[in-house]
């Protein structure tokens, strides 16, 4: 190959821009030309394109976003609009394309696949939700955002002697707050992939009550309910007020943390590699410690799964 594209699509995480980097320096190691494609999927169809060398991506290692831009591009599911995508393209004279975003990013990158242009996924998304790698680009940032969050509301509540709730995102997946429940040492943790008792709730907080515990910190992913739901919920059950903070988009912005550097690194350079080889339709991961490729269709018709024994040691944890 002698020149690829870049692509960021969907919800920004930090780390993108590391794996940007990555794929620019990896190719120009190997002689091959870069363009980035600004704004997804949308600025494909519109043939939005920069050329990206070396100097195009010094100092964004560090930067949360994406360079590149994204967004939202629902026309893309119809094969017309894929097809201009690949015109526009091909053009350019570009043989190659990495894709880096989740499952919603990854089906348009498979629709490309399927009429014959190679493409790789690279997976970027804070809610850790695509299956087939352990790890996604932008999880390990945000989880640190939201438990330094959770921290400095803890002590909030102990000074005023009340009862949180922090809703986190995750509207399938409840990686962000099941980790960060753990780290940040909650009460109680309520995640999609788990049913949750609400008077097993309020057991954990009469049984705080009860030791003189006069704080808790109960964490809500927002795919379960939002915030101020459960509060209310709470209230009809308990007669008590509970005070509510939704972290909101804070959860994607920020510097990336070193492991969301490295990690995403890896991958971008990965997915040079993979197409270098001749390979399309794969998605790189970490399983293992070890960076893996995969058939991408497993990353979308596969379900998430939350780490039960996370949830299980988060519950004994908290009794």
């Amino acid at each position: 190959m002698k020149k690829i594209a870049v692509l960021t699509s969907g919800g920004d995480a930090p780390g993108m821009n590391a794996a940007i980097r990555a794929v620019v320096r990896k190719a120009a190691y190997h002689g091959i030309d870069v363009v980035g494609i600004k704004h997804g999927y949308d600025g494909l169809i519109k043939g939005s394109m920069e050329n990206l060398d070396l100097g195009s991506v010094g100092g964004i290692i560090q930067r949360g976003g994406t360079h590149l831009n994204s967004a939202r591009c629902p026309e893309f599911k119809e094969a017309a609009v894929q097809q201009r995508g690949i015109d526009n393209m091909r053009e350019a004279g570009i043989e190659g394309l990495v894709v880096i975003g989740g499952d919603g990013s990854y089906r348009g990158a498979m629709d490309l696949v399927k009429k014959g242009f190679p493409v790789v996924g690279v997976p970027g998304t804070i809610d850790n939700d695509v299956p087939g790698t352990e790890y996604t680009i932008g999880f390990d940032t945000a989880l640190n955002t939201v438990v330094e969050s959770i921290d400095k509301i803890r002590d909030t509540a102990t000074s005023h002697e009340n009862s949180f709730i922090v809703e986190v995102m995750g509207r399938d997946a409840g990686d962000i707050a099941l980790w960060a429940g753990l780290a940040a040492g909650a009460e109680t943790v309520l995640i999609p992939e788990e049913d949750y008792n609400l008077d097993d709730i309020v057991a954990r907080l009469d049984r705080g009550a009860a030791r003189g515990k006069k704080h808790s910190i109960i964490i809500v992913a927002e795919g379960v309910m939002s915030g101020s739901e459960l509060a209310k919920l709470l209230y009809e059950k308990t007669g008590k007020e509970t005070r509510v903070s939704v972290l909101g988009h804070i959860q994607r912005g920020g510097s990336p943390t070193a492991r969301d550097r490295v990690l995403a690194s890896q991958f971008g350079a990965h997915a040079v590699e993979l197409l270098m080889e001749g390979k399309s339709g794969r998605a790189v991961g970490i399983r293992n410690h070890q960076v893996i490729d995969y058939d991408m269709p497993e990353a979308f018709e596969k379900n998430h799964e939350a780490d039960v024994s996370l949830y299980t040691l988060m519950k004994e944890l908290s009794i």
